[in-house]
C-alpha cells in the first residue's frame, strides 16, 4: 500500500511540475508538498542518487553547496540538487520528483543537497549522505531555533552513523556533533587581524565541556569562532586536518595543507565568512579523492552566488550588494564587521526588516539587541539609509549603539531609499537586504546603480 501510494504521489508531483511550467511557475517546491501531502514517506520510497553530499550548518551552506555544485558540474558530472527548492523535506522531496523517471528510477548518480538544520529528523531517516560538511553552528533566529546546542543535539540524534562528517575545529559546538561518526576537520590558523578576547555581543561557547572552566583562544576570529583551550585541565580544539595557510588578501590566495601536500586556492572575497567557506569546500573534494590541482582549477573559473555578494565600480564609486539575514544577529553582525574593515567612506541601505513575518509580526525584534550595531558607528560611515517597516526599530538600535542621529536618513519605501544617499566622491554604497527580500535588494541596488551611472557621466557627485 505504501509503495502504491508513492507512485500515485509521484504521478501526482508529476503532472503538478505541467501545470506549473504552462503558468510560469517554475523553481518552487509544490511538487514536494503535494508529494509528501499524498504520501508522508514519499522521501523513504524514493530513489536516490549513488552518492549524496549534504551541507548544513547555520551560516555558509548555501553557499558552499552552489560552489560544491559548480565544481562537480565542471567536472562532467550531472549532479542532483535542490538550488531552486528549499532545504526542507519538501524541498529534498521536489528535487528528487524531478531527478526521477516516471517510474520513479532516480536519473542522477550524485546528488549535492543544502538541508536546514532542523529538518533532519524529516529527512535523514530515509536519505543517507555518504558525507556531510557543517560549516558552522551559531545562535539564528530565537524564536526558530533556539540555541545552536539545540540545534547540535537535533543533528547528533538524527545524522547516519554511516556519514563521514566534514566539520569545523574552529567553532566548538559543530564539531562536537556525532561523536561516534567518522569525521575530519578544517580550520584556518592564526591571521593577521586576530585576537584573543570575543568583542562581539553573542559568544555561545564561554565555558570549557569537560572541566566548565572559561575558555581561552590562541587567536579568535569572531563570536566562539577561533581556536579554543582551557587553562585548567587541558582541553582543546580538534587538530586540522585540512588546514588553512598562508591567506593573502593582497593576492586574495590562501593555501590548504593536509597530509599529502599542499595547495593555493583563489578566494572569492575577502570575509572570514568566504574564507571558510573555500577551506571547507577544499576539505569535501579532498575526501572525495580530488587532487589539489584539479581542485584549484575550479576555483579559478568559480564565481561567487551574486544573491548573496556582489560588487560592481561605476566611476570612482563601489556599489556592494551584501546578503545580511534578517533575524540572525550573528550572521548580521559578521557583514556589519566586514564592512567595518573596508577601507574609504560608505554609505548604507539597511533593509533587513522581516518581510516574511509583515503579514503577522511574530517574530520580536529581540535580534537587534544581539547584533553588533557598533561596528557601523565608525566615523567612516557618513549615512545610512534606513527603510521599510523596522526602520524605527533599526533606528533605536543604532542611536543606542553610538551612531549620530545626523548620520541616520529614512525612507518609508525601499524603493526610495536611494533618493536618500549622497553619492559623494570615491563613495562605497551597501545595500544590505534580507532572505525574506532579496529581489527586492536587487531591485533597489540596480537603482543605485543607476543613479551613480548618471553620476559618472555627469562628472559630479550626488547632492549633499
Amino acid at each position: 500500500m505504501g509503495k502504491l501510494r508513492y507512485f500515485i504521489a509521484l504521478w501526482a508531483a508529476k503532472l503538478s511540475i505541467v501545470a506549473l511550467k504552462i503558468t510560469r511557475h517554475n523553481g518552487t517546491n509544490f511538487p514536494g508538498v503535494l508529494a509528501l501531502k499524498i504520501c508522508p514517506q514519499f522521501l523513504k520510497y524514493s530513489d536516490k542518487p549513488e552518492k549524496i553530499i549534504a551541507v548544513t550548518g547555520t551560516n555558509g551552506k548555501t553557499t558552499v553547496c552552489n560552489m560544491l555544485l559548480d565544481m562537480l558540474t565542471m567536472d562532467g558530472n550531472k549532479v542532483l540538487n535542490n538550488k531552486m527548492g528549499s532545504n526542507i523535506n519538501s524541498g529534498i522531496a521536489s528535487s528528487l520528483i524531478y531527478g526521477s523517471s516516471i517510474f520513479g528510477k532516480c536519473k542522477y548518480k550524485m546528488g549535492v543537497f543544502e538541508v536546514d538544520e532542523r529538518s533532519a529528523l524529516r529527512i535523514y531517516p530515509y536519505m543517507k549522505p555518504d558525507y556531510m560538511l557543517i560549516t558552522n553552528l551559531s545562535r539564528d533566529s530565537i524564536m526558530r531555533n533556539g540555541h545552536p546546542e539545540y540545534i547540535a543535539g537535533i543533528l547528533t540524534k538524527y545524522i547516519p552513523k554511516t556519514t563521514k562528517l566534514i566539520l569545523n575545529a574552529d567553532d566548538l559546538i559543530s564539531s562536537a556533533i556525532s561523536p561516534e561518526n567518522s569525521r575530519v576537520y578544517f580550520g584556518i590558523e592564526k591571521m593577521p587581524g586576530d585576537i584573543k578576547e570575543c568583542i562581539n555581543l553573542i559568544n555561545d561557547m564561554q565555558i570549557c565541556p569537560e572541566c566548565h572552566s572559561r575558555l581561552e583562544y590562541e587567536y579568535l576570529r569572531y563570536n566562539h569562532i577561533g581556536k579554543a583551550f582551557c587553562p585548567k585541565c587541558g582541553f582543546k580544539a580538534p587538530k586540522y586536518d585540512y588546514a588553512g595557510i598562508n591567506v593573502s588578501l593582497d593576492d586574495m590566495k590562501i593555501e590548504v595543507r593536509d597530509k599529502e601536500g599542499t595547495g593555493c586556492y583563489r578566494l572569492l572575497n575577502e570575509s572570514v565568512f568566504n574564507i571558510y567557506n573555500v577551506v571547507s569546500a577544499v576539505a569535501l573534494l579532498r575526501e572525495m579523492g580530488y587532487s589539489h590541482e584539479k581542485i584549484e582549477g575550479f576555483f579559478e573559473k568559480l564565481n561567487i552566488v551574486g544573491s548573496r555578494f556582489d560588487e560592481e565600480h561605476v566611476g570612482d564609486k563601489t556599489l556592494y550588494r551584501l546578503l545580511a539575514k534578517e533575524k540572525n544577529a550573528f550572521a548580521t553582525s559578521r557583514v556589519f564587521d566586514y564592512i567595518s574593515t573596508l577601507p574609504g567612506d560608505k554609505e548604507i541601505i539597511l533593509m533587513n526588516s522581516c518581510q516574511g513575518d509583515m503579514k503577522h509580526w511574530s517574530e520580536n525584534t529581540c535580534w537587534l539587541y544581539d547584533c553588533d550595531f557598533e561596528f557601523l558607528s565608525g566615523d567612516d560611515i557618513k549615512n545610512i539609509v534606513l527603510c521599510g517597516p523596522r526602520r524605527l526599530d533599526h533606528r533605536l538600535r543604532l542611536l543606542l549603539a553610538g551612531v549620530p542621529e545626523e548620520r541616520l536618513s529614512y525612507a518609508e519605501k525601499e524603493t526610495d531609499a536611494p533618493g536618500k544617499l549622497k553619492l559623494f566622491d570615491n563613495d562605497n554604497v551597501f545595500v544590505l537586504y534580507g532572505t525574506d527580500s532579496i529581489a527586492l535588494g536587487k531591485k533597489v541596488a540596480d537603482r543605485v546603480l543607476d543613479m551613480m551611472k548618471k553620476s559618472a557621466a555627469d562628472g559630479k557627485g550626488g547632492e549633499e
